[in-house]
C-alpha cells in the first residue's frame, strides 16, 4: 500500500491518532486518523490540521495475503476529510495523549510557547455533520526562553507531560484531578546544548530521557531533586543528537539518531552498570543515512523492527534481529554514479520519493503500516516486509 496526501501547508510534525475501529486491523481498506502541525509563511496562517483519510485501499502490486473487500478499487485515490484550528506560529513539534477518551494534544511553537488543546470535537466532527466549535489552549507553557522540539506524553500516566527547548531547559507539566495544567517552576538543568528530544519510559512513571546537542543522552527521575541533576550521562554520539526512541516490548532497548547520520542502539542494563558510562559503546550503530537522522521510531508489534528518516531523503526499515555472515554481505548501486555499497543485513527496506522527510511514526493499530511527513507532503505506507 502506499498513498500520497498533500496539504496548504509542511508539516514538520504529526501524530498518529488512537480511534475506535479496532486493534490489529488487517483488511483492507483502512482509515486513519492524523493531527499536524503547520510551517505556514506567515505566523498567522499557521494551523493545526486534524485529518480523516479514508479508503486506504492496497495497491495492485501488494501481496495477496491481506484481501481487499473489493479487487475495482485497487490504486484507488484515498478520501481525506479535515478540520483545521488556528494557531499562533509555526508548530515545530506536536504529539498526542493517547491514555483518555479524551484526545489532548500538545504543541511546540516557534514563539517559546508550548500549547495543550482538547481536539475532541473536531475528532468527533470528521464522522458527523456537527462543525467543531472555535478552539483555544486549555493551557499554555510559557516558562521557556527560546523554542524547541522536545516534547512528550507520559505513555503510563495521563495528564504528565514533558518540554525541552533550545535554552538547554526541561520543564514538567501535569494535570490535576480537576483536569487543569500546572507547570514546575524549576526546570531539569544539565544539557550543555539545546535539547532536542525526550522520552519516558513507556514502564516507569518518574523516568525520562533527554537527548542534547551536546552530544549526550542523560537519564532523569523525576523524584529527584532538579539540583542533583540527571541520573546518567552518556556521549553518545560524534554529533546532535536529535532524536530518541524507547522501545515499548523490550524495556532495555534505546535508540538514538545523531546529526551526522549515524543512529545507534543502547542496552540501558549496560549504561546503568557502567563504573563509567561516559565511555559507553553502543550495542549496535548503523551508518547507512548520509544526512542528519530526523525520525526514529521503534516498531510497536514488532520489538526488534526499527524505522529511521533521514535528511538524505530516505526512510529505512529495519530488522535487528537479523544476521548475516560476511562472506553473504550484500550490495547496491546507489547515487547518480551507481556507486556500490554494501548492505546491511538488518537492512529491510527503503522508502523514497519524499523531499526532506521530518517525521516517520508507526500505526499502533494497523501492524505495518506507517505515515511520514516531508516537505513534499505526507505519505502513508505499508511494505510487504512490515
Amino acid at each position: 500500500m502506499l498513498h500520497s496526501m498533500d496539504v496548504e501547508w509542511p508539516c514538520l510534525s504529526f501524530e498518529i491518532l488512537r480511534d475506535n475501529l479496532g486493534a490489529d486491523r488487517k483488511h483492507f481498506p483502512h482509515t486513519t486518523y492524523i493531527v499536524a502541525g503547520t510551517q505556514a509563511e506567515r505566523r498567522k496562517d499557521n494551523k493545526i490540521y486534524v485529518m480523516k483519510v479514508s479508503q486506504l485501499h492496497r495497491t495492485k502490486t501488494d501481496d495477496d495475503d491481506e484481501e481487499d473487500d473489493n479487487d475495482e478499487d485497487l490504486d484507488e485515490d484515498p478520501i481525506l476529510e479535515h478540520k483545521a484550528i488556528a494557531h499562533d506560529g509555526g508548530i515545530n513539534r506536536i504529539r498526542a495523549m493517547h491514555l483518555t477518551e479524551k484526545h489532548i494534544v500538545a504543541t511546540w511553537a516557534e514563539t517559546n510557547k508550548v500549547h495543550i488543546w482538547d481536539i475532541t470535537l473536531h475528532v468527533s466532527s470528521l464522522d458527523s455533520t456537527t462543525p467543531p466549535p472555535s478552539t483555544r489552549p486549555l493551557f499554555s507553557i510559557d516558562r521557556h526562553k527560546d523554542e524547541g522540539f522536545a516534547l512528550d506524553w507520559s505513555p503510563v500516566h495521563a495528564g504528565k507531560v514533558l518540554t525541552g527547548g533550545n535554552d538547554k531547559q526541561i520543564f514538567f507539566t501535569q494535570a490535576n484531578s480537576a483536569g487543569t495544567f500546572t507547570t514546575d517552576a524549576q526546570p531539569f538543568t544539565g544539557h550543555k546544548g539545546s535539547v532536542e528530544d525526550i522520552q519516558w519510559s513507556p514502564y516507569g512513571e518518574d523516568t525520562f530521557v533527554s537527548a542534547s546537542s551536546d552530544q549526550t543522552i542523560r537519564v532523569w527521575d523525576l523524584r529527584q531533586s532538579r539540583k542533583k541533576g540527571p541520573m546518567l550521562t552518556v556521549k553518545a554520539h560524534d554529533s546532535d543528537v536529535n532524536v530518541l526512541s524507547w522501545n515499548r516490548t523490550n524495556q532495555q532497548l534505546l535508540a538514538s539518531g545523531s546529526d551526522s547520520g549515524v543512529f545507534s542502539i543502547w542496552d540501558l542494563r549496560v549504561l546503568a552498570s557502567a563504573k563509567d558510562p561516559t565511555q559507553i559503546a553502543p550495542a549496535a550503530s548503523f551508518e547507512w543515512h548520509t544526512k542528519p537522522i530526523t525520525s526514529i521510531e521503534w516498531a510497536p508489534h514488532d520489538v526488534s523492527v526499527l524505522a529511521v528518516s533521514g535528511a538524505d531523503d530516505q526512510l529505512t526499515l529495519w530488522d535487528l534481529s537479523l544476521e548475516r555472515d560476511a562472506e553473504e554481505q550484500g550490495t547496491m548501486l546507489t547515487g547518480a554514479d551507481d556507486v556500490e555499497v554494501k548492505v546491511p543485513a538488518q537492512l529491510l527496506f527503503i522508502h523514497q520519493g519524499q523531499k526532506q522527510i521530518k517525521e516517520a511514526h508507526w500505526h499502533r493499530q494497523i501492524p505495518g503500516m506507517l505515515v511520514s511527513t516531508a516537505e513534499t507532503g505526507f505519505n502513508l505506507f505499508k511494505t510487504i516486509n512490515s
